[in-house]
């Protein structure tokens, strides 16, 4: 069963419609026994950092996240909370990828919120197999995290960034695979097959 953490986040329907389309039994919880259980942790969401870290502490989320051992799933703000620091909020996150979420910079040519479809590169691991360079996927976001060595996809917008992440069994999307169509169906069941 994959369990999908629920705290308070947006999107957690869009997720839940995804895992349906591609067959994925799954159960919504805050409940820290049932996710350690889980054989799939997603960790979705959309809003803001520091409120998102202080939803996960008061529900005691936050220090159990990082022992879990079976494969977990960040999307958006939910891999933005692995990092160690957020700049929005000046929030302390979780630790787990050795990176920092910073705020894009507005400048000409660059849009704040980035929002729309994207290019990735530079795909590693195996929740990328059957997706091509240069793919698109979906981005809503006004933070990212900085390139580092658990960088496993990249983008631009403005800056190189890191489009998604992985340490030991934790990964990340910052972009949304629920709203990237047939590559993000791709990318979900290359994570439940981990």
């Amino acid at each position: 069963m994959t369990t999908i953490i629920d705290y308070d986040t947006g999107n957690l329907r869009s997720v839940c419609n995804a895992l349906q389309r591609i067959g994925v039994e799954y159960v919504v919880t805050d409940q820290p026994e049932l996710i350690r259980r889980a054989d799939h942790v997603v960790m979705p969401g959309v809003g803001e950092a520091s409120s998102a870290m202080q939803k996960l502490r008061e529900r005691g989320l936050s220090e159990m996240i990082s022992t879990l051992t079976q494969p977990v799933l960040g999307i958006c703000i939910g891999m933005q909370l692995m990092c160690e620091h957020s700049e929005e909020g000046n929030a302390e996150c979780l630790g787990i990828f050795p990176t920092q979420v910073k705020r894009f910079a507005v400048s000409p040519g660059v849009k704040v919120p980035h929002m729309g479809w994207n290019r990735i590169a530079d795909l590693r691991t195996p929740l990328f197999a059957d997706v091509r360079e240069g793919d698109f996927v979906y981005f809503v976001h006004s933070y990212a995290p900085m390139l580092c060595s658990a960088s496993i996809a990249t983008s631009e917008n403005g800056v190189a960034f890191s489009a998604a992440l992985h340490k030991d069994n934790f990964y990340g999307t910052q972009f949304h695979p629920e709203k990237s169509g047939s590559i993000g169906e791709q990318i979900l069941k290359n994570f439940m097959a981990l």
